[in-house]
C-alpha cells in the first residue's frame, strides 16, 4: 500500500478541530485523501486545524461548522459535502463526542440530550446521508469511534455509556445492511466501530 493510497478519495471527520479527530484527519490527508473537518473552536483553532491537515496532505481541507446536536444542520452539512466532494464522501469518520460525569440522578436533562445527540444520533444522520452514495459507487468506508464504554459500563457516565453501546449496535446494523454493496474490484462498503 503506497503512502497516497487514498489519492482521489474524500473524507469527512467529525470532531476534528482538535485531539483524536484532528490526528485522524491529518492521517487521512497524509494518505492522499482530500479532507473535510467538522468541529467547534475559535476561528484561530479552526484555521490551525485546517493548516495542520493541509500540511499533512495536499491541501484543500475545508471546515464545516455544523452543530451536531441539530439534525437540520447535519443535513445541510452533508448536502454541502456532496457538492464539495462531487457526489458524496468516500470516507466518513464519526469521531465527535462529549461527556459529563455525574451520578444518574444528578444528570441534567440537557446534558443527556446533548451527549446522545453528538455521540450517537449525529452518526445516524451522517451515515443516513452518506451511505447511499457510497453504495451507488460500490466503495465507502465508515468508521464510528466508540470506547471501552461501548462494551462495559462505568458509574457516573450514564449518557456516555448509553451512547457508546448505541454506536456499537448502530455500526453492526449498518455493516450488515451494506455488506453486499460493491465488489472486490470496487472495494465494497464497510462500516466499522
Amino acid at each position: 500500500m503506497s503512502e497516497s493510497f487514498l489519492h482521489g478519495r474524500t473524507a469527512l471527520v467529525t470532531g476534528s478541530t482538535s485531539g483524536i479527530g484532528l490526528a485522524i484527519a491529518s492521517a487521512l490527508a497524509a494518505s492522499g485523501a482530500r479532507v473535510a473537518i467538522n468541529g467547534l473552536g475559535s476561528a484561530e483553532q479552526v484555521a490551525a486545524a485546517i493548516a495542520g491537515v493541509d500540511a499533512a496532505g495536499r491541501g484543500g481541507t475545508t471546515h464545516f461548522g455544523a452543530d451536531l446536536r441539530d439534525p437540520a444542520a447535519i443535513e445541510r452539512m452533508m448536502s454541502d459535502l456532496d457538492v464539495w466532494a462531487g457526489g458524496g464522501v468516500d470516507i466518513l469518520v464519526n469521531n465527535a463526542g462529549i461527556q459529563h460525569a455525574v451520578p444518574l440522578h444528578q444528570m441534567p436533562v440537557q446534558k443527556w440530550n446533548d451527549i446522545l445527540a453528538i455521540n450517537l444520533s449525529s452518526a445516524f444522520h451522517t451515515m443516513r446521508a452518506a451511505l447511499p452514495a457510497m453504495a451507488a459507487r460500490g466503495y465507502g468506508r465508515v468508521v464510528n469511534v466508540a470506547s471501552v464504554h461501548g462494551l462495559v459500563a462505568s458509574k457516573d457516565k450514564a449518557p456516555y455509556v448509553a451512547s457508546k453501546f448505541g454506536i456499537v449496535g448502530l455500526s453492526k446494523v449498518a455493516a450488515l445492511e451494506y455488506a453486499a454493496q460493491g465488489s472486490r474490484d470496487s472495494g465494497g462498503v464497510t462500516v466499522n466501530c
